[in-house]
């Protein structure tokens, strides 16, 4: 299951998923685009590991590295909880 976390301006936006057995967490992230369709990327915390980047300029993904790392701490902690929603009850 995936948790909403974030829209951006740009309707940017980006989910999580539950913590895993393993520890990880699924962050994706995923931008409407009218010639592409979507741009996305997946990022899995706690180690920042990147794949399936699409569509996303070098220095977009600079801004979503930075903003993935300063909200790491805050994404596994709702992971664990369901979510902000489930969080925020």
């Amino acid at each position: 299951m995936m948790y909403p976390y974030l829209t951006l301006g740009d309707d940017t936006e980006i989910t999580h998923s539950e913590m895993r057995e393993d520890g990880r967490v699924k962050v994706y992230i995923e931008t409407p685009d009218l010639k592409d369709g979507f741009h996305n990327a997946t990022c899995y915390l706690p180690d920042y590991d990147w794949e399936n980047i699409y569509g996303y300029t070098e220095k977009e993904m600079e801004y979503f590295r930075k903003l993935v790392r300063d909200n790491a701490h805050l994404i596994m902690e709702l992971s664990q909880e369901g979510g902000f929603l489930n969080a925020s009850k």
